[in-house]
């Protein structure tokens, strides 16, 4: 697993450089976009990049607006305005998310060989991620070939928990983050990390923005779009009810023919980073091969015949 050396950038329609990451591998079999969730950051995703590219899979991970060193940069270095989303707010949150789609396309084009096919594209949301590549999806679902939600929710009310998420949990620690994961090392490593926050969404964003997340699957999305949708059963957010209300959504009211859900019995939001994080990965991975092709690879013979 090799990161660019230097963190790169890309600037939004309003000015702000979202600083973004990079996990290559040659020759991949697809390219992963990877949306974390609120008040937190990309690099808490190493793990799942890891995984990723050894599976044969290029990974590609922004700090969102207001978060980790976007947001730090965005706000001059105070990290108490961590999770502020600044101007045009979640509106321009999610465009820049879409945006960044275009840039890993781009990015990967310049340094493709000539005539070497375009790699396929596929959406990795987390949370407020996987809320905001619904959006993204209801809108270009061209755009990518694949589609994966994880700690996600239906976005109506009754199935989106916009109260205290650690409140069935409080009882287990004292870090306010124990909703996370059964892994206590996950709640201490997240309010130890100095690009996080505990901000609550609505205090963060604002009831406007807050109201705005909410929404529906689109009607008529491309039938073949495959999508996964991974969650804990003692997830907070939206849990098992509410994924399986979303599942039924994007076949009914999508019409998707490929949608499949997992559901994590006992585990809570963060599932890349539950205590069965290692089948999670492999559930992820092997729904991926199984939709994605595998990468040609040169042949050894022909590279030593232009030599």
């Amino acid at each position: 697993m090799r990161q660019n050396e230097a963190v790169p950038t890309f600037t939004d329609e309003y000015g702000v450089p979202i600083v973004y990451y990079a996990w290559p591998v040659d020759h991949p079999r697809a390219l992963v976009q990877l949306v974390h969730g609120v008040g937190e950051h990309a690099q808490r995703y190493r793990e799942v990049a890891r995984a990723l590219n050894a599976a044969g899979y290029s990974v590609y991970a922004d700090d969102h607006r207001g978060h980790g060193e976007t947001g730090m940069r965005q706000h001059g270095g105070d990290s108490g305005r961590l999770g502020t989303l600044g101007p045009g707010g979640l509106r321009a949150a999610v465009a820049a998310v879409h945006g960044f789609s275009t840039v890993i396309r781009q990015t990967v084009a310049q340094q493709a060989e000539p005539g070497q096919p375009s790699v396929p594209l596929v959406l990795v949301g987390h949370s407020w991620g996987s809320f905001m590549a619904q959006m993204i999806v209801n809108e270009y679902p061209d755009d990518y070939q694949a589609v994966v939600l994880t700690g996600t929710a239906y976005r109506w009310p009754g199935y989106l928990n916009s109260g205290d998420l650690n409140a069935r949990h409080k009882h287990l620690g004292t870090t306010g983050a124990e909703w996370l994961s059964r892994d206590p090392a996950v709640a201490a490593a997240f309010v130890a990390d100095p690009l996080t926050t505990s901000v609550p969404l609505a205090k963060l964003f604002g009831l406007r923005d807050a109201a705005r997340i909410l929404g529906r699957p689109a009607r008529r999305l491309p039938a073949g779009l495959p999508l996964l949708i991974q969650v804990g059963g003692d997830d907070p957010v939206g849990g098992e009810r509410s994924a399986r209300k979303l599942t039924e959504s994007y076949t009914r009211r999508s019409g998707l023919t490929d949608v499949r859900l997992i559901v994590y019995p006992g585990a809570r939001h963060e599932v890349f980073n539950e205590t069965n994080r290692d089948q999670v990965l492999a559930d992820l991975v092997g729904w991926l091969d199984s939709r994605l092709p595998a990468a040609v690879q040169p042949d050894p013979a022909e590279d030593s015949l232009d030599d």
